[in-house]
């Protein structure tokens, strides 16, 4: 069970992760250009997969509960599952409170015409964050400090 439950954890993680990150730090591009099409498309790959990133946290407590030659994998006291936990929550929010919103409202002032200069910055520089922070939690993921 620890080996399925470890290539969903993964495959979920990848899949999942993979395309919000990429949305999440390539979105200004379409603000740049100015393309209502481009930010519109980002808004929904962000979201869409910021809900799908679920399954990767319910796959990490799956594999948790599992037992890898009878021991544990890890305990929710651990450092690098809850500061992992903590992480996501908060990159999820800078997705789903700051980038989408932001690139809904680019997406209505583009095409009515609006400069969307001010709102540029606002996405790069959360999109940016939202990479790093997920490079953070595979950095704990993978070193698992305080294990």
């Amino acid at each position: 069970m620890f080996k399925i439950l470890l290539a969903l954890h993964l495959l979920t993680a990848i899949f999942a992760i993979g395309p919000l990150v990429h949305a999440a730090t390539t979105a200004s591009r379409g603000l740049r250009t100015a393309d209502a099409t481009a930010t519109a498309g980002s808004a929904r790959v962000a979201q869409l997969y910021s809900y799908v990133s679920v399954l990767v946290v319910v796959f990490g407590f799956g594999l948790m509960s599992a037992k890898e030659d009878g021991q544990k994998v890890a305990d929710m006291g651990d450092p690098f599952i809850w500061i992992s936990l903590l992480l996501w929550v908060f990159a999820l929010v800078v997705t789903l409170v700051v980038i989408v919103p932001t690139l809904q409202q680019a997406t209505v002032n583009i095409t009515n015409g609006v400069g969307v200069d001010g709102l540029t910055a606002r996405v790069a520089a959360s999109g940016g964050l939202v990479g790093l922070i997920f490079a953070a939690i595979v950095f704990l993921m993978v070193y698992k400090p305080g294990s």
